[in-house]
């Protein structure tokens, strides 16, 4: 569906850092069918994902050094960008990247959980974050995943004002993220099956039409399938990987929430 705004608290736009922006921008227009418009110098070769002319997703080298591991970030709407970094700090976050403005785009941070996951806050200006969401080839889901659910959660909700709802399936328990009674992300709790080096992090999911076709392709194009089309009660997705080492998901849904 077509969003023309994101309720402060919810996940609103979702980039993907590279060494190689050029060679990534192909690799996720040759994935997904997407369009890349490379932002100049200026903005640091960050380079603009659309889909039928909405705005997707997006792409550049890190802001925070050329040592940073390429991987996708999710971003969070807020009314005020500084008051939210202050929040974090507050409530034993982090501090990553101060509050700088992006153009007359918004404002922006990023910030580290106080169990190491990254994220970044979205004051908006002329840029709401994506245009396009939960249809074929576009971001549709943001996990937090980590080893400590609930405490974890605790931070985010004092920040963000979300509400937690469990749902157990068999021995797995999954919690959803609400904002106002709507379901706006979720969290997974890793357990002794997960690799054990594996830290807290956003899984960010893209909706495809066929999770399998989708797969295939990503190994065709260079990357890796980390965890192969499984079923869910969702849907069908798999964990895949970019060939720059940034990895993501794919998920063909039953139903998608708007």
């Amino acid at each position: 569906m077509e969003r023309t705004s994101y309720p402060p608290g919810t996940p609103n736009w979702v980039d993907v850092t590279s060494p190689d922006i050029g060679s990534c921008a192909r690799f996720y227009c040759d994935l997904f069918g997407w369009n890349a418009t490379d932002m100049g110098e200026e903005a640091g070769q960050y380079h603009l994902f659309d889909l039928d002319g909405k705005r997707v997703a997006a792409g550049g080298p890190s802001m925070m050094g050329e040592a940073t591991p390429p991987a996708w970030m999710t971003y969070i709407s807020v009314a005020d960008a500084d008051a939210t970094l202050w929040a974090v700090e507050t409530n034993g976050g982090s501090v990553l990247m101060p509050g700088m403005d992006v153009f007359d785009a918004g404002r922006m941070g990023v910030a580290r959980d106080p169990l190491g996951g990254v994220f970044a806050v979205w004051q908006p200006g002329t840029t709401i974050g994506a245009e396009l969401v939960n249809v074929p080839n576009t971001w549709s889901w943001n996990e937090l995943t980590t080893r400590n659910a609930d405490e974890l959660l605790t931070f985010y909700s004092a920040i963000f004002g979300w509400t937690v709802e469990k749902i157990e399936t068999g021995d797995i328990v999954y919690r959803e993220i609400r904002l106002d009674g709507r379901r706006i992300a979720g969290c997974m709790q890793m357990d002794e099956n997960w690799p054990p080096d594996l830290p807290t992090h956003w899984m960010v999911y893209f909706a495809v039409a066929d999770c399998d076709a989708a797969a295939a392709k990503v190994t065709e194009l260079g990357g890796t399938v980390h965890v192969p089309p499984t079923d869910l009660p969702v849907g069908r997705f798999a964990v895949v990987q970019d060939p720059q080492g940034a990895t993501f998901s794919v998920i063909t849904l039953i139903a998608a929430d708007d």
